[in-house]
């Protein structure tokens, strides 16, 4: 791992967080009205097409180069990741505040390091563990402040075990998603599969709950919606993916709990959603926290 590599991969983590703190807090305007399933499978048709063309310029428009891993890591990225995790995710947000739902899906950390610690053989350090101690720390502070039910986060408590439910998915996503890389896998391909096969999962959900109707009724209002969403998520798996690709997992996704602060500050000032005093002590705590790991070594011992 050359230093200069590591700098672009943290570089592009904390663009990939910047992105996600901006994202959730306006996910949160989009999905009010919106179906979540509809929301979610429009957006992963969308992306898992553009990620395609980009595999294929990748791999100098040749099939022969697209995919260098089996099929089964990119199916399981896709449903766990792009499908079922979405859903549960989205879902979450329509019914709770955006600050506690960016909060909550930054504790991946900790699913995404224990797993990757025993599945893909990543070394971490004390200062890792002190900085993931820290930002735990602080998600947990913020966490713990109740919050009164609202027209914007009418059922906050099921809402946050969505959320919950969503980032472990995630997790073990991201090692699945690791590991296809570890072993040659393009990034473009991962996000691809992500994105495709996940929105399969969704428009046969779509399918299920004869709702496919209700993409005829979308307004164009909620058309232009689905697309800004689609075009924010689209930077944010372009860097997080890429990212991956330079530094541990361990680390990249341990950054991504910068952005919270972000959505919280943004929640607070346009939505008007509370921001307890626990939630200002806990937002400096992760700062603190993400200033600390990024200047941690990526360390690899094999697989």
């Amino acid at each position: 791992m050359t230093q200069s590599k590591e700098i672009f991969g943290t570089i592009l983590a904390f663009i990939a967080a910047i992105i996600s703190g901006f994202s959730i807090f306006a996910n949160k305007i989009f999905i009010v009205n919106l179906n979540p399933i509809i929301f979610t499978a429009t957006r992963a048709i969308l992306l898992g097409g553009i990620f395609f063309l980009l595999s294929l310029y990748k791999s100098k428009w040749s099939f022969k180069g697209f995919k260098k891993v089996s099929w089964k890591y990119l199916i399981a990225i896709g449903v766990i990741g792009g499908g079922f995790a979405f859903l549960l995710f989205f879902s979450g947000l329509k019914i709770t505040t955006s600050g506690r739902a960016a909060f909550l899906q930054k504790t991946l950390p900790f699913y995404v390091t224990l797993l990757a610690f025993f599945f893909l053989k990543e070394k971490i350090g004390k200062k890792q563990i002190t900085a993931l101690l820290l930002m735990f720390m602080g998600t947990i502070i913020i966490s713990s402040a109740g919050i009164t039910p609202a027209e914007l986060w009418s059922y906050p408590e099921l809402g946050d075990a969505f959320i919950i439910s969503a980032t472990i998915l995630w997790a073990i996503e991201n090692i699945i998603s690791r590991k296809a890389m570890i072993l040659g896998e393009n990034n473009f391909v991962v996000s691809f599969g992500r994105m495709f096969f996940g929105a399969l999962i969704l428009f046969g959900m779509i399918l299920l709950a004869n709702k496919f109707e209700l993409l005829f009724y979308l307004t164009q209002t909620e058309w232009m919606y689905i697309i800004i969403s689609s075009v924010i998520l689209f930077a944010y798996v372009l860097t997080y993916y890429w990212s991956m690709k330079y530094v541990n997992v361990s680390k990249t996704s341990t950054i991504l709990l910068f952005s919270p602060v972000i959505t919280l500050i943004l929640g607070v000032y346009f939505l008007n959603e509370p921001a307890p005093l626990f939630q200002v002590a806990g937002s400096a705590i992760i700062l603190f926290g993400a200033c600390l790991i990024s200047n941690i070594k990526s360390k690899f011992s094999g697989i």
